[in-house]
């Protein structure tokens, strides 16, 4: 482990400890380390402790911590945060999702009114309970209830990158099956949503029971749902679920077709099938007239085939959404599908000098092995205390050190110096105007203060859409899928103060943001906004976000005219001087 994963480790640690009502000094030795580690030592001088036996010697590194760190670098495992972990209710461990609870609350709720599960919790604030204790309002009581109501609702449902993560070995297995003619992905996956409900399979193949055998039997199968001829479903230990389905040959593109969906999508189809005849579904398309009735049209193997017959263009399963694209399709209007080839670099991304995990030197070798033309560092600001943000000090170092890498010649990939500037809460932002000047390009960001009512959260954005050192906009509404609501905002208008003051705005391709919304992108484009596709890098694999960060600005209609990071590093450079 580095000396990031063993802060997460200990932050951890002081959370469990805090839920098990140990001792306040002990719980601070390991929030105190962790913030230690994650701020106040670089990775190099890390390793050289580590490696000459001196992490002793680090500030507020005792000898049970030292002890630990040593087992943690050398295993990657820590028994003693296993046990502890173990000894905590689950219940408990889970109403950590829920936001505003944290170890204290929660050990209160649990000592004053013996609550060790989510039901109990959720029934007592029903009754008026919690806010009867000490430390807790009636506000309090009403927030609790809408983090459980949205647990429940994000337990149901995947991140994408998890879910595809999941299908790519499955979806495998089914290929290599001799049985096996063809095999595909279907559903919301392949429509890539950003959330996924469950794995849709569909296959063809004329012996369906060894699939299913070997379907039920996958090595993650928790549970199996439904086992029967022709489909089968189970549920895996991570939650999600699988269905499979198999059919004929000459029913498999129907099939894959119906099952991607959208319902919309499909609605749309059959009516125009209709009209020209045919009943369209996942078993095929049947004349509807009274000669023919019943008769299957056995000439389409295939879905480019399915829409050239009803006289559309080719419809992307990422467009399947009903909202024009049959339209779209009719008249030859359809987007040119941007690639990731497309891209030619990216802009927000994080090092070590604030919460990335990979130095300058790291970032820029692996930038140029994806044939990047160019890359952009984005550190965080001083504001951003958490994430050890960078003062104005430390901003115009890093710009020398980016100056002195791009003239050493060591790398075909320019780096560019910029900052994630926190827009703070009156829409100023966190940087005097002298140092952000200097720099060749600036992201403005919330990570504060998400409470403001719409009206002034509108403005506080604006506000820094104004302003002159201001490139582009991260991470718009502040979402977390599954875990965090957009903060209230009027999407519409700051679209609108972006656009006047030739501010470009992000499609945060994190799979936990994916922020720009794919709902928001066609019109903002169409209105002469452009789009920057980045990663909000963290660690070197996070770059392979990018490819669902083109997924998702597909799903929007965006294409590579529409894209800020697929113009070459000349263009991009006359645009920054800007």
């Amino acid at each position: 482990m580095n000396r990031k994963e063993i802060a997460n480790v200990f932050k951890e640690i002081g959370v469990l400890l805090e839920l098990k009502g140990e001792n306040p000094f002990k719980i601070r030795a390991y929030t105190f380390a962790a913030r230690f580690l994650e701020t106040d030592i670089s990775d190099e001088a890390f390793t050289e402790y580590v490696e000459n036996d001196k992490v002793g010697e680090l500030q507020g590194i005792g000898s049970a911590l030292k002890e630990k760190i040593e087992v943690l670098c050398k295993t990657g495992k820590l028994p003693f945060y296993t046990e502890l972990k173990a000894s905590v209710p689950a219940g408990l461990l889970e109403m950590l999702d829920i936001p505003g609870l944290g170890g204290k609350k929660i050990k209160a709720i649990h000592d004053q009114l013996g609550i060790v599960t989510i039901d109990e919790l959720k029934k007592a604030c029903t009754e008026g309970r919690i806010s009867d204790l000490k430390g807790f309002a009636k506000k309090t009581e009403a927030n609790i209830l809408e983090g459980i109501k949205n647990r429940a609702l994000y337990n149901a449902r995947h991140l994408w990158w998890d879910a595809s993560l999941a299908s790519v070995s499955i979806l495998k297995g089914l290929r290599e099956l001799s049985v096996v003619e063809q095999a595909e992905c279907a559903g919301s996956l392949r429509r890539h949503k950003e959330t996924v409900g469950d794995l849709d399979f569909i296959v063809a193949s004329s012996t369906p029971e060894i699939i299913m055998d070997w379907f039920i039997r996958l090595p993650d199968v928790k549970e199996v749902t439904a086992n029967g001829h022709t489909k089968s479903s189970v549920r895996f230990n991570s939650g999600l679920q699988a269905d499979l389905r198999v059919v004929p040959k000459e029913q498999f593109c129907f099939a894959l077709h119906h099952f991607t969906g959208s319902k919309d999508h499909n609605v749309q189809m059959r009516q125009r099938a209709l009209k020209r005849g045919y009943s369209l579904s996942e078993w095929g398309l049947k004349k509807v007239d009274a000669e023919d009735e019943g008769q299957i049209k056995t000439d389409i193997d295939s879905e480019e085939k399915l829409f050239r017959f009803l006289d559309l263009d080719f419809v992307e399963p990422e467009l399947r959404e009903g909202l024009g694209e049959i339209d779209a399709a009719e008249k030859g209007l359809l987007p040119n599908k941007l690639k990731l080839s497309d891209l030619k670099g990216t802009f927000h991304n994080h090092s070590t000098a604030s919460d990335g995990y990979s130095t300058l030197d790291e970032l820029a070798r692996e930038a140029e092995s994806r044939g990047w033309e160019y890359f952009g560092l984005a550190d965080h600001s001083k504001a951003s205390f958490q994430a050890n943000g960078l003062n104005e000090e430390q901003v115009l170092s890093q710009i020398e050190q980016i100056v002195k890498i791009n003239q050493s010649g060591k790398y075909k990939t320019t780096l560019f110096s910029g900052i994630e500037c926190d827009i703070l809460k009156d829409g100023t932002l966190d940087l005097d105007n002298s140092v952000l000047s200097k720099l060749d390009y600036v992201v403005v960001s919330v990570h504060s203060s998400f409470s403001l009512s719409e009206e002034d959260m509108t403005k506080r954005i604006i506000r820094a859409l104004e302003h002159p050192s201001a490139t582009m906009l991260g991470h718009m509404t502040g979402r977390i899928l599954l875990r965090r609501e957009p903060y209230l905002l009027n999407v519409d208008k700051v679209i609108d103060a972006a656009i006047a003051n030739g501010k470009i705005i992000e499609l945060n391709a994190n799979p936990k943001r994916l922020d720009m919304d794919w709902r928001l992108w066609r019109n903002a484009a169409e209105k002469g906004l452009l789009c920057s596709i980045n990663p909000d890098a963290h660690k070197l694999e996070h770059f392979d976000f990018m490819e669902l960060g083109v997924n998702i600005a597909c799903k929007g209609w965006l294409t590579a005219e529409n894209v800020f990071n697929t113009k070459s590093i000349t263009e991009v450079k006359q645009f920054l001087s800007k």
